[in-house]
């Protein structure tokens, strides 16, 4: 039973009442229906979202889906976990009530008031911030309320110094939300909101460093022209400020994530590549790899192999002294993806020099690549993989030579 009873004591019955009808679990947040039954708020949301329109229990037509928390239930159940703790019940939290949209339409006609004292727009904002990051559902409430618009406008408004508080909470709150077409359009087309976004990255706060670097990452990935994804990474410093973070990833929770996708958003634009290698990208993307989760450490190898396709990338990534030996490990672990990236990055750097061709054979690059062509993983990482082993050939052991000779020549992949 998730979140309710370890198989510790199989005698231990969870009380019928205590049980949400629709998932027959210990319930952690119930709430009663117009029609007086009583479900876990998970269960009951999940059956609703699947275009249900009838009570469970009673088959009765739901005219009102409001969802009334038991209060009562479920202090109930919460004595009863800790009365039974000796049986391996663990107590369920105080779960956190969900966004009402009246209350989330006041604190943002607070936030956006001008007539407003700058303390109570600023608690209204630091109450949308926690709302915000309590959940999913809350972020849905708020942005239905034309939340994103409100917070670009304070974030960008023209006042003194007096409103800097108010700008950076903003920037907190927008940095958890998906901006549409024409908001990103709205900043990437000004480049004092771009320099200004740029500035914050080498603001004293880590947190306002992070959430800047957040905002202009969305930013980057929400335009579509060419001309001013271009304009963005063309910003003076921006590369730098990225970078900064991604080298300090102990002081801020998301630090690291945030600098990998930034670089990589920034990175896809091939024009400015060598200003993200003069600020240190490649040695940092290096550097942090050991340390990232797996979806980070795909857009780290991805960051990689595109600067590995200009020569300043590949000299480097190359001078790096872990960079040839921690790619080669990377084939085949975590994921498909990023043994195609670890495999284009290698790819490129074999290209470039004979002493990093010896280095990647020394490094144990030919079993790794012969095993991986025979693999499951995808056609692009085995073209890839291909074309290394017979660049490599030469750098091969004698006794190592005859393994190899059903690989055959493949196009390069477009970069």
């Amino acid at each position: 039973m998730p979140g309710s009873l370890e198989p510790l004591d199989l005698s231990v019955q969870i009380p019928y009442h205590f049980r949400c009808p629709i998932s027959l679990e210990l319930m952690r947040d119930p709430v009663t229906l117009s029609t007086g039954q009583t479900y876990d708020r998970s269960s009951i949301e999940s059956w609703v979202a699947t275009g249900n329109t009838t009570c469970p229990v009673t088959r009765a037509p739901l005219t009102d889906f409001t969802l009334i928390p038991n209060h009562t239930l479920r202090r109930l159940i919460q004595d009863w976990c800790v009365a039974n703790q000796s049986f391996g019940v663990e107590r369920i939290p105080t779960p956190k009530q969900p966004a009402e949209p009246g209350m989330v339409r006041s604190l943002l006609s607070q936030a956006s008031s001008e007539s407003t004292s700058n303390r109570s727009r600023l608690s209204a904002l630091r109450r949308l911030r926690g709302l915000a990051r309590d959940s999913e559902k809350n972020r849905s409430v708020i942005s239905a309320m034309n939340a994103r618009e409100i917070l670009l406008s304070i974030l960008f408004c023209d006042t003194g110094s007096e409103s800097s508080e108010l700008k950076y909470e903003s920037l907190a709150v927008l940095s958890m939300f998906t901006l549409s077409e024409l908001e990103c359009e709205f900043v990437a087309a000004d480049p004092e909101r771009i320099s200004y976004l740029v500035s914050l990255l080498f603001h004293s706060s880590i947190d306002v460093r992070v959430n800047s670097a957040a905002l202009i990452e969305i930013v980057v990935a929400g335009t579509r022209s060419p001309e001013l994804r271009e304009q963005i990474s063309n910003a003076n410093e921006i590369y730098e400020g990225i970078v900064r973070i991604l080298n300090c990833p102990l002081a801020h929770p998301r630090a690291l994530k945030v600098g990998i996708k930034a670089l990589f958003a920034l990175c896809l634009v091939k024009q400015h590549r060598h200003k993200a290698v003069e600020a240190g990208a490649a040695e940092a993307l290096i550097d942090r790899l050991a340390d990232s989760e797996k979806c980070d450490a795909e857009r780290a190898l991805a960051t990689v192999e595109l600067l590995c396709r200009i020569p300043a990338g590949c000299t480097a990534v190359a001078s790096h002294a872990l960079a040839v030996p921690l790619l080669v490990k990377i084939i085949l672990k975590i994921s498909d993806r990023t043994t195609e990236y670890a495999a284009g990055a290698l790819l490129s750097l074999c290209s470039s020099s004979e002493g990093r061709r010896r280095e990647a054979v020394g490094a144990g690059v030919l079993t790794q690549l012969l095993l991986l062509v025979q693999s499951d993983c995808t056609e692009r990482a085995k073209r890839k993989a291909q074309m290394l082993l017979k660049l490599l050939r030469d750098s091969w052991p004698e006794d190592s030579i005859e393994n190899s000779n059903d690989v055959v020549r493949t196009d390069v992949v477009p970069s």
